[in-house]
């Protein structure tokens, strides 16, 4: 059983190895870039565009499916979320408070980074990415008021919002790992701007009426933009929890020494030795 064992160990070791991938402390990272990477110099004048393609390449790989993300991460395209709840009250457009479930989110694997920029100071990101359409299907429980409108309902339910304009910030922390710096994406916060927003809410009123049901959703979406103000909190506390499990995990993997040929290690940068296996 030892002899078997050893092998077996041995030939995985063999493998990975020949992928450009390591395992420590039982967290697998890459070795060697990829190809889909573009190495950029933080103090050349071209580095934000030269950031902009390496993120998109590194995006466009993640899309397609990278197994040491996916395997911890999901499908980004549709992806599952099982849970949200929001509460919104004391505003003139809503009191609520909303429970969703099982929700699958499409259209995140059209995601185009216009731009990508690294602060100097302490290697923390703004990013500017447009999605030409986000859409949630999930089931709702829901109370209170929309405008002038009072719920009680729970069924199905799906968002949909074309031309998302998103100003996303990182904030990271450097640390070290087999020799090689990393990114640890601490904290996400998101900006939005929308085209247009649909939505539907299924069984409103609990079904006591299907044609006021109908005309309150005709209502939502000629009054769209005051019905987003209500689904803001959702659709934001959406997306960063979402970028931040994911930028957590894309780059838990992918050394930044791949993206940032000059970037510091963390005792440089700090003054003090930072070893972190996220």
């Amino acid at each position: 059983m030892f002899k078997t064992t050893s092998t077996r160990i041995l030939v995985i070791g063999l493998v990975y190895m020949c992928v450009g991938l390591v395992y420590v402390e039982g967290l697998a990272y890459y070795t060697e870039k990829p190809a889909y990477i573009e190495s950029c110099r933080i103090h050349e004048p071209d580095f934000t565009n030269c950031s902009t393609r390496s993120i998109q390449g590194f995006l466009n790989a993640v899309i397609k499916g990278i197994p040491e993300i996916e395997e911890s991460f999901g499908p980004l395209d549709p992806m599952k979320q099982d849970q949200l709840t929001f509460k919104q009250e004391d505003s003139d457009v809503a009191s609520i408070s909303a429970n969703l479930t099982n929700l699958i989110v499409r259209g995140l694997g059209k995601m185009v980074v216009k731009e990508s920029k690294v602060s100097k100071k302490d290697f923390s990101w703004e990013d500017k990415i447009y999605i030409p359409r986000l859409r949630m299907n999930g089931t709702y429980k829901m109370l209170g008021r929309i405008l002038i409108i009072p719920l009680h309902g729970s069924g199905s339910i799906f968002i949909e919002i074309d031309d998302l304009d998103i100003l996303m910030k990182a904030k990271t922390r450097l640390y070290e790992k087999g020799g090689y710096t990393f990114y640890n994406v601490t904290a996400v916060t998101v900006k939005l701007e929308v085209g247009r927003v649909r939505t539907y809410l299924d069984n409103l009123f609990n079904g006591h009426s299907k044609e006021v049901e109908r005309s309150t959703n005709e209502f939502f979406n000629e009054n769209w933009q005051d019905f987003y103000e209500t689904l803001r909190p959702l659709i934001v506390e959406t997306l960063e929890h979402t970028l931040l499990d994911l930028l957590r995990k894309m780059f838990n993997v992918m050394p930044a020494n791949f993206f940032v040929e000059d970037i510091p290690n963390s005792l440089v940068l700090y003054g003090r030795k930072t070893r972190l296996i996220a």
